[in-house]
């Protein structure tokens, strides 16, 4: 009987704090029918995996389970029916789960060529965070040029990249974040004006720089007591983006503030787009790398960790410290 093939993983037993999390030897992933097996390179931590394995995320994996939604590496395997793809390739991948190991197995659909000249790490780091600022913006918003774009927590992973693809599309851009640092990194990403909410009124801030009439559209992250201040900044026929929680809280949304100015709350879940509309999305990566190939976009990478320090990059991020994007480093990037 020939012996199971094993990889090093980040592997979660139960549903615990992130302290519970363990490092170690994990079943091998073979690719089945339109599915490829990665070599991974890096992987991009994200706010969703701190809550995931801690069973407080939408959806909840068998356990046990190997947490990481997103990778770069080289195709290791190729399942059948998986065309376009070649052993060997660099290619960038959204996994839902199971990249925070040496390999992992994604649907075909799921992945896509990593553009050449951008480091196969940095490239980690990218899916997830324009993925969703880019559906949210161009399908989501129809956010138009010319319009006013409010960003709650600018400073971290997806805020920054809504500062950045908002200014590509033509939008003002007003960024909110808890310091000055924060505010300085965002402006550096393009943010024409910015607010510290710590400091100053959110609401009489936006007030004084759109003259009174408010923001076309505003992009939260955060959640909390800020949701329903930025629903009050709406200007008329203004979209909130409800991106996620990473503030803990879930406001609940009056709905006679978006009745008094003909506004719109709009839910924004990328990983369950991807999947519902596998060809929309792969549109939109292929345009997101592209402009990452071309040096369009300029990733921002807080910190790297090794695998092993796993537990450390979740904590990092619970911390809502980060400045950017928290990579975990496996392979070789060259």
């Amino acid at each position: 009987m020939i012996p199971e093939s094993k990889v090093k993983a980040v592997v979660c037993t139960e549903f615990a704090p992130i302290d519970a999390l363990s490092v170690a030897e994990f079943p091998a992933p073979v690719a089945g029918p339109g599915e490829v097996v990665i070599d991974v390179v890096a992987a991009g931590v994200n706010y969703p995996d701190v809550l995931m394995v801690q069973g407080k995320y939408q959806t909840k994996p068998p356990l046990p389970f190997v947490p990481g939604s997103e990778a770069s590496g080289r195709i290791a395997a190729v399942g059948e029916g998986a065309t376009g793809f070649a052993v060997g390739q660099p290619v960038v991948a959204f996994t839902g789960t199971g990249a925070f190991a040496e390999q992992v197995r994604v649907p075909a659909k799921q992945v896509w060529p990593a553009p050449a000249g951008v480091a196969l790490d940095v490239a980690g780091g990218i899916a997830i965070t324009y993925g969703t600022s880019y559906h949210a913006l161009k399908d989501r918003a129809a956010l138009q040029p010319g319009e006013t774009l409010l960003v709650l927590g600018a400073g971290g992973g997806v805020g920054l990249t809504a500062v950045e693809l908002g200014r590509k599309l033509g939008a003002r851009v007003i960024a909110a974040a808890s310091s000055a640092d924060k505010l300085a990194l965002a402006r550096e990403q393009g943010a024409h004006e910015t607010i510290n909410y710590r400091e100053d009124d959110l609401r009489e801030r936006v007030k004084a720089l759109t003259g009174g009439k408010g923001v076309d559209v505003v992009y939260d992250p955060v959640g909390g007591a800020d949701a329903i201040v930025g629903v009050r900044s709406l200007a008329w026929g203004g979209r909130f983006l409800v991106i996620g929680f990473a503030g803990g809280e879930i406001e609940q949304i009056p709905a006679n503030l978006l009745l008094l100015k003909s506004a719109s709350a709009v839910g924004v879940l990328w990983g369950n787009a991807v999947r519902a509309d596998p060809a929309l999305h792969g549109a939109n990566m292929r345009q997101i790398l592209d402009w990452l190939g071309a040096g369009e976009l300029r990733p921002v990478i807080d910190r790297r960790f090794a695998l092993d320090e796993a537990r450390a990059a979740l904590e990092h991020l619970e911390g809502r410290a980060v400045r950017g994007k928290v990579l975990l480093t496996v392979g070789a990037s060259n």
